[in-house]
């Protein structure tokens, strides 16, 4: 792995890798210094761990944002270099995978947005379609190497006359995950409504119809099967983020 590439994926995982050394080696002192919390207030000991942990997530998040440059790209590699086969990942197996119909497939669109109504897949294809070969990082620690095409997010958001001055964009899908991103990493360049793999209409188990791919985001970001997108001011937060994941996880 060169040194460009050692460094994105370093910048990914550092948060949780920070999360994780938080939980497992501050002791009650050090927490109730760092919290202002009094040790003979009503909350328990794993309340009061939680509620750090979540002020520093939330702290750590903002820091990142402040930090995030919507210009600078993710590593592209040649198709030579793609994984095969690229790895199914979920919070379930695969042999639970959700099967959406594509002919009666509508993405809803709601929120702050003008035009909000329901997209059918027709529609969705005959949109401008970029590619891009990118590495897909895992919070699990395992990395590959896919092709996704899609249109640009933001070009999508801009035709929909979404408000670019939100500050969320959130998803729901047809397998239950939800999630949410940042306005600055939706419109960045390199964020798609990826239809596609490997050229072909993206198979079930990468997420059919839509699957929204970030690379400047670890995989948990990358939600699959969406079937609704909303613009928000309120955090919409996650199903991995609700449950102590960093909400940014992000380069």
């Amino acid at each position: 792995m060169d040194s460009k590439l050692k460094n994105h994926a370093g910048a990914l995982l550092a948060s949780l890798e920070r999360r994780l050394f938080l939980r497992r080696g501050l002791s009650l002192g050090a927490l109730s210094l760092l919290s202002g919390c009094e040790l003979t207030d009503a909350l328990t000991y794993d309340d009061r761990v939680q509620r750090l942990l979540t002020g520093m997530s939330k702290w750590n998040d903002g820091a990142q944002a402040w930090l995030f440059d919507p210009k600078r790209l993710a590593p592209e590699f040649p198709e030579s270099m793609i994984t095969s086969p690229f790895p199914f990942n979920a919070y379930y197996g695969e042999d639970e995978i959700r099967m959406v119909d594509g002919a009666d497939y509508q993405l809803e669109v709601s929120g702050l947005a003008r035009e909000k109504r329901a997209w059918r897949l027709p529609e969705l294809y005959a949109l401008p379609e970029v590619s891009q070969v990118t590495r897909h990082i895992c919070v699990e620690g395992w990395s590959a190497i896919g092709k996704w095409s899609g249109p640009r997010f933001s070009d999508f958001l801009q035709r929909i006359g979404a408000d670019l001055s939100a500050r969320y964009v959130g998803f729901k899908c047809a397998d239950d995950y939800y999630t949410s991103i940042d306005m600055a990493t939706a419109l960045h360049p390199q964020t798609l409504l990826a239809f596609k793999y490997a050229g072909q209409v993206l198979p079930p188990k990468y997420g059919f119809p839509m699957k929204l791919r970030i690379p400047t985001k670890l995989g948990f970001k990358n939600p699959k099967h969406i079937m609704a997108l909303f613009v928000t001011n309120q955090d919409p937060g996650g199903y991995w983020e609700d449950k102590g994941y960093n909400w940014f996880s992000g380069s």
